[in-house]
């Protein structure tokens, strides 16, 4: 068959799949039940609470959320609640992550002065750290200055400050304040920083004016300083002035400090039944740390998985469902830096984890014009649970969908209190951006489900209010969540016949999916995503066998399946390319376990000396830099060449130079994070 006319077959080949929705994996019961107990107004309830909390690592905002959670766990009778306390001082290394110290604010304020006589007085308070926490970037210490303002424009190169005198003054800059420290602070002598920084670029980022966003500095900076966060309205405001000749004197005030402290880490079980399966998990996590108010980014998360917590445990009690042969285990924690301070503190953690489903932004209501996700593990860990997740997210998809057109359905899955409109899940993508990555990373190498928010016009900002979020859109995103976790527990022989027509029906439309995607490649390019993919996908069979007994009928047949359609495609080939590393192979240092970028601390870029590698700056046809760089360590296995590396690399994310690639394994070794 021609290559367009596999692109039509395949295509009406879909179109047909794609209307026989059924209850995903025949889970009609537990769809019915999950339906009429999950409680998006419950979720909401308890997010309203999170939300009034300025949650940073190791606060005692965060500790008060810590046990707020703790103590719902215990009234719905949650089993093995555990407090982790894992030792923060700045220095201990945790896997790749380097233990930030916690921060504590009491006091801070900023205010703009008037002249009156001889003095400068107070006129107008500009922010306060009680009312919007936001206004004072992350990891501020104390200071004081009463000073003139001065506009640096970006300020991280030397030519902003040409013509300027900003010693002993502030300074307003566009740029994140951590990033303007090193000349404005320590080389130039100024007192402090106020910022105006659009980080989270989406089409919304610089209509809202009034938007206060959040600052960082680097906690394992030698430069202490303190930074305040300002609107863009506001900052447009000072530029004005300062432009016609005006003076504007600041006064800013801050009491806050960096201290040791701890990662503390919330987790609690619904207990395994099996005496064997029992100490196999499926892994729930969220990130509990985020400035007040964060509400979808994440006090959704986490109240959606409390929600999961709440629902599946009571359904056991009522004997509505049996306990899951498997134990399901749910964990509260900072982001990133907390799941790779967890997985290396904790191994046997680690060891039970067979799945995770992490839920970061789960809520965002219209509003916040979000576009709900149910996203994928990287192509270095093939797995199935993967079409699990999107069989429950395409099931949602579609019931709400002919609920919001005025169909009569059987699990429309709203709240009383959210709305009516249909989900429109995006399935099947990877994203980078929270705690999965840690999980699916090479060293753990644990598949994930990543339910998600993006874009959202207000993460990030003092806008993320609970107003914003649905409770129709945490009750389906739980729904996804509960679904997805009590199938993968109770994952035994008898569910392969219904798991295997669930990847047929996923299999060719990622082929249909592939075969488009290929119109935009060079041949050579084309020959190489073929290959790949149907290398994924033996892979992703190959996922079962731990979980699950395959019979010698249901492997012969699945199998039988995808050679019949690698014919109907087309076999492919790995690129060739020619260059004197290509055959290299290397192995990871088993020692350092975790991504090469956490939070606040990048590994590689401290124990590497060269320049910047190419590859973080590279843009694919699917993938950007940091998820090439990504990747690309995860590929490393002891076994795989440079150029099978690259191949895999392009196959997923777009194709990307071999010496690129190369280039940065070689900066991975010399930063002795492989060999």
């Amino acid at each position: 068959m021609s290559f367009d006319k596999s692109i039509w077959f395949f295509l009406l080949l879909i179109g047909q799949v794609s209307f026989a929705q059924e209850v995903p994996l025949n889970q009609e019961s537990l769809v019915k039940q999950l339906n009429q107990e999950l409680s998006g107004e419950s979720a909401k309830r308890n997010l309203e609470y999170i939300s009034r909390l300025h949650r940073m690592r190791g606060s005692e905002d965060f500790n008060e959320a810590i046990d707020f959670i703790s103590g719902k766990l215990e009234e719905n009778d949650l089993e093995k609640i555990e407090l982790i306390k894992i030792p923060t001082d700045g220095k201990t290394m945790y896997g790749t992550q380097k233990a930030r110290l916690a921060w504590d604010v009491e006091f801070a304020e900023l205010w703009e002065l008037e002249k009156q006589g001889q003095q400068w007085v107070p006129a107008v308070k500009v922010g306060d750290w009680e009312s919007v926490p936001l206004v004072l970037a992350q990891d501020s210490r104390s200071g004081e200055a009463k000073a003139e303002l001065v506009d640096i424009g970006k300020g991280t190169s030397p030519e902003d400050y040409v013509n300027k005198d900003v010693k002993g003054k502030l300074v307003l800059t566009s740029s994140q304040p951590g990033a303007v420290v090193p000349l404005a602070i320590q080389q130039n002598g100024a007192v402090g920083i106020i910022s105006y920084a659009q980080n989270q670029v989406t089409a919304w980022w610089k209509e809202n004016e009034n938007l206060i966003r959040w600052g960082h500095l680097d906690d394992f900076s030698e430069i202490e300083t303190f930074a305040f966060m300002v609107s863009l309205k506001q900052a447009r405001a000072y530029q004005q002035r300062l432009k016609s000749g005006e003076t504007i004197m600041m006064h800013a005030k801050v009491k806050a400090d960096l201290h040791p402290g701890n990662y503390n880490i919330l987790t609690a079980v619904i207990e395994g039944s099996d005496s064997q399966l029992k100490n196999e998990e499926i892994v729930f996590t969220c990130h509990l740390d985020h400035p007040r108010p964060g509400a979808n980014d994440n006090a959704s998360g986490c109240v959606a998985i409390l929600e999961i917590a709440r629902t599946l445990k009571k359904l056991i009690a009522e004997s509505k469902i049996d306990r899951p042969k498997r134990t399901i285990r749910f964990v509260w924690s900072p982001e990133i830096e907390g799941t790779t301070a967890l997985l290396n503190y904790r191994p046997d953690l680690a060891q039970k984890a067979k799945f995770n489903i992490h839920m970061d932004m789960v809520g965002g209501g219209p509003e916040t014009k979000a576009i709900f996700h149910v996203s994928r593990s990287p192509h270095s860990v093939p797995n199935f649970i993967d079409d699990v997740g999107e069989a429950f997210g395409e099931f949602v998809n579609v019931k709400s969908y002919k609920y919001a057109s005025g169909e009569a359905v059987d699990y429309p899955i709203v709240s009383n209190e959210g709305g009516k409109e249909a989900l429109h899940a995006v399935l099947g993508e990877f994203h980078m951006g929270s705690d999965f990555q840690v999980f699916s990373e090479g060293s753990f190498r644990i598949p994930s489900i990543y339910l998600h928010d993006w874009p959202d016009r207000y993460i990030h900002t003092n806008y993320d209010v609970p107003g914003n979020i649905d409770p129709t859109k945490l009750k389906r995103s739980g729904f996804i969540g509960a679904g997805s976790a009590y199938f993968l527990a109770n994952l035994g022989s008898q569910e392969v016949p219904t798991l295997l027509d669930l990847l047929r029906r996923k299999v060719l439309k990622r082929a249909s999916a592939m075969l488009e995607y290929c119109l935009a490649l060079s041949p050579e390019e084309q020959e190489n995503t073929k290959y790949y993919f149907w290398a994924y996908e033996k892979g992703v069979l190959e996922s079962i066998k731990p979980y699950a007994e395959l019979s010698k009928n249901d492997r012969d047949n699945y199998t039988t399946f995808l050679t019949n359609l690698q014919s109907t495609v087309g076999e492919g080939q790995p690129r060739k390319l020619s260059n004197s590393k290509a055959s290299k192979v290397y192995v990871r240092n088993a020692a350092i376990k975790g991504p090469m970028s956490v939070f606040g601390y990048n590994y590689f870029f401290d124990h590497y000396d060269g320049e910047r590698p190419e590859i973080y700056s590279y843009k694919g046809v699917k993938g950007s830099g940091s998820e090439y760089a990504y990747e690309t360590l995860n590929l490393v296995n002891g076994k795989r060449t440079n150029l099978e590396i690259r191949n895999t690399l392009s196959a997923e994310f777009g194709p990307i130079p071999l010496q690129m690639v190369i280039d940065y394994l070689e900066a991975l070794k010399s930063a002795g994070v492989i060999n």
